[in-house]
């Protein structure tokens, strides 16, 4: 059986996945099986996810996924290019193509692109734009401008995905295909759009009480109905007690800390009072607000520098149909596979109950909207 692969969040899952997955079904026959492999309790963003994962994964099945693998914490909050070299690693050994999309929707391109940042000559391109003290994805563009390539590519959200996924399957030499499609409208965009809805749009909508249904599939809106919502907000006060309480030794051991970061973060744990605080002040034009982001949430779930670079330990199954029970059983007779058990003996579990004891602490509990069944969006 031919599978091709979805490294994915669903965060939650629209009319634009269920489009991309829809385009697999047309593009590679009704017999190929379809394996997603979803962040779990928390994304790359460095939040918790808005639904809980086992509800996401069952929305990925009934919208015509076959196999839902849950990536290890340790994934999702990695860099763009963790994310997809980690992705990459575990799907690669079962899938045929990876599927993804792109506002640059061209295979040739992006493995060009891709090419060139693996290359001898984009190292020390890179370094002389960083030493002018520019931010990183700046830098890179620039970086790449300079060899003569469309470094404004990697100034597209969906792109820089895109390109990190192929710049994997090349380093890795992966048998994986790339399969990039192209992903219409705004990856940020606040207010949805009909066709191409961004998650960024329907996590505003739901968290105001608005009505998701025109923007999601019918049988995606059947699950979310009574699901709770999770907002990082809900759990500020514990993120900021935990930073109170860390010891200069836990700070420097945090990910994404290089250059003297942690302890800028270390500094603005201990005077401000509030999360938009902290990273306002930690931020600069070197670093994203999303790595600081990430280096917070890491410091609060534990997780240190080496927990973030260590190879994926497994990915746990969230759901699957009778064509993903066939995937699992072909996967373990050709590579690497999925665990789909519980009490997993491996270091990693202990990380792994922590993290999911702790999510429960976003959940959205006020009077005023505790569930979405009791959201606007199904009023009569």
């Amino acid at each position: 059986m031919k599978t091709v692969g979805i490294i994915c969040e669903y965060d939650p899952l629209h009319l634009g996945h269920k489009k991309q997955l829809d385009t697999i079904r047309a593009l590679e026959g009704p017999d190929c099986g379809i394996v997603c492999l979803m962040s779990g309790d928390f994304v790359q963003r460095g939040k918790p996810a808005i639904m809980e994962k086992s509800l996401r994964a069952r929305a990925a099945i009934l919208s015509g996924a076959d196999l839902v693998l849950e990536a290890p914490t340790t994934l999702s909050l990695s860099s763009a290019e963790g994310f997809a070299a980690k992705g990459v690693s575990i799907l690669g050994g079962f899938c045929h193509k990876l599927c993804f999309g792109a506002e640059t929707a061209q295979k040739e391109t992006l493995l060009s692109i891709a090419q060139a940042l693996v290359s001898d000559a984009f190292p020390p391109a890179l370094r002389r734009e960083l030493d002018q003290g520019r931010s990183f994805p700046v830098a890179r563009t620039a970086a790449l401008g300079s060899l003569g390539l469309d470094g404004a590519i990697l100034t597209l959200p969906n792109n820089i995905l895109a390109v990190e996924y192929c710049k994997a399957i090349l380093s890795q030499q992966s048998a994986m295909e790339p399969m990039p499609i192209h992903r219409p409208g705004s990856y940020h965009a606040a207010v949805p759009d009909p066709s191409a809805p961004s998650a960024t749009s329907l996590r505003q909508l739901l968290y105001a009480g608005g009505d998701i249904r025109p923007f999601v599939p019918e049988s995606a809106v059947q699950l979310y109905h009574g699901a709770a919502l999770h907002s990082l907000a809900s759990g500020e006060r514990a993120i900021l007690y935990r930073l109170r309480t860390m010891t200069e030794q836990e700070f420097a051991t945090l990910p994404y800390g290089s250059e003297g970061l942690w302890r800028k973060l270390m500094h603005a744990s201990r005077t401000e009072a509030s999360l938009e605080a902290i990273a306002t002040d930690v931020k600069s034009k070197r670093y994203t607000r999303t790595r600081i982001d990430r280096m917070i949430m890491c410091a609060f779930l534990g997780l240190t520098e080496a927990d973030i670079q260590a190879p994926p330990p497994y990915a746990r199954v969230l759901a699957l149909n009778d064509k993903g029970r066939q995937i699992l059983n072909m996967a373990r007779k050709h590579g690497p596979f999925p665990n789909a058990g519980e009490g997993v003996d491996h270091p990693y579990q202990a990380i792994e109950d922590r993290i999911g004891a702790l999510y429960g602490l976003f959940a959205i509990s006020t009077p005023e909207a505790p569930t979405i069944k009791e959201r606007v969006m199904y009023s009569r």
